[in-house]
């Protein structure tokens, strides 16, 4: 079975552009060219199309899916191995989960401290000029 890249597109719902960029990155291997010039797709670049797509889907990064790639391609890996990367994403994922909880309590405080009257009065306005900061300098930049 062979695919054009734009078939591979609607197989796998990733547009031209991604597959193109994963082939650029190295996360998807070249296809071949037929004898048109037109690349050529195996049902292994469905597969493994597939398969990074649900890794993003589940918030992995690109380094991460080259590194459990690299372990997939090399045979070296082991379950443990890809329990780790896995368990080290959720830990992730529950951190910010956390960190989204907080920001929601701070803001559902702030948003409660409005009366939603018609003055130019706003104890939430006063709130965000008086409180101090949480220590998030990353998005200062």
């Amino acid at each position: 079975m062979e695919l054009r890249i734009g078939q591979l597109a609607g197989e796998t719902d990733c547009r031209v552009e991604t597959i193109r960029y994963y082939e650029r990155i190295g996360v998807l291997p070249p296809a071949a060219r037929a004898s048109n010039n037109y690349r050529a797709y195996k049902d292994s670049h469905r597969r493994r199309l597939l398969f990074i797509r649900r890794m993003r889907d589940l918030g992995f990064s690109l380094d991460e899916v080259r590194a459990l790639l690299r372990m997939i391609d090399g045979g070296t890996y082991t379950c443990a191995e890809v329990q780790a990367l896995g368990q080290e994403h959720l830990d992730a994922v529950r951190e910010k989960i956390a960190d989204l909880r907080r920001v929601e309590n701070a803001l559902a405080d702030l948003v409660g401290r409005c009366t939603g009257a018609n003055t130019p009065d706003c104890s939430m306005l006063e709130a965000l000029f008086e409180m101090p900061r949480s220590g998030n300098s990353e998005r200062d930049a």
